[in-house]
């Protein structure tokens, strides 16, 4: 099938973060399939921002794409729901809501599993059951809603760091254009095969040093960030804008 509007919403997987283009933008997953996708006529649209959750883009991306009539939507999202705090039941009814609502103006919607990021964070464990219940969420609602699934939580490239960022939660270049190659692959899109080649050796475990780095350079700054941000009634990704707001050729 030819698709001619794509809008991708999410949020800062979806925007791109850690696959740097050379001048300091953000390229990601989406825009890899942009760019199989293009074709005269084509028009791409990116809503996401980072920080936010399920429902804070439900009430602020899934409104601005319906007006788009895209004939092609991608969802990623949910692991600021998970981080937030939110019970399984609140991140299993977000999931819903938002499945519901996008397929229900988009002719073809793509949905995503999240990977379990406590395999490759120590003290995350605590996560797993949230992240379970969003993935159960996501694969119920793609069923019941007709949304494609791209389920990725089981992927063998989940326990290779080299298929992440620094911070280990976001995708790295390499991880954005594997997942890309997923979507590609679920719409039965042709695209570069090496986009899902296995990396060549063995990536080195992680060290105790390693780990002490993480947390000093990572997460330290991200906890005292979002402790002041609370302090002052401040959301994760207020501020920020909409990626790629309007329908526009790739170029």
């Amino acid at each position: 099938m030819k698709y001619q509007r794509f809008v991708a919403l999410g949020d800062s997987c979806t925007e791109g973060l850690d696959d740097l283009l050379p001048d300091g933008r953000y390229r990601g997953w989406a825009d890899r399939v942009a760019s199989v996708l293009d074709a005269p006529g084509f028009r791409y649209a990116n809503l996401a921002v980072r920080g936010r959750r399920l429902d804070q883009m439900l009430v602020e991306q899934v409104p601005s794409a319906e007006v788009l009539e895209p004939d092609l939507v991608a969802l990623f999202g949910g692991g600021n729901d998970v981080m937030s705090g939110a019970s399984c039941g609140q991140i299993a009814r977000r999931a819903d809501a938002m499945v519901r609502a996008v397929t229900s103006f988009a002719p073809t919607v793509a949905v995503f599993t999240l990977s379990d990021i406590s395999q490759r964070m120590p003290f995350a464990w605590r996560m797993r059951p949230r992240i379970e219940a969003l993935n159960d969420a996501v694969r119920v609602a793609a069923v019941r809603y007709g949304a494609i699934l791209v389920d990725v939580a089981d992927d063998e490239c989940v326990r290779d760091s080299r298929y992440f960022g620094p911070d280990r939660l976001h995708l790295s270049s390499l991880g954005h254009r594997r997942l890309a190659g997923h979507l590609l692959s679920a719409l039965e899109i042709p695209f570069d095969s090496s986009w899902m080649a296995p990396l060549d050796g063995v990536a080195a475990p992680a060290s105790l040093f390693d780990h002490l780095r993480w947390l000093r350079d990572q997460v330290l700054p991200v906890a005292c960030s979002r402790s002041r941000n609370k302090l002052i009634g401040r959301q994760p990704g207020d501020g920020f804008r909409a990626k790629r707001p309007q329908l526009l050729p790739l170029a």
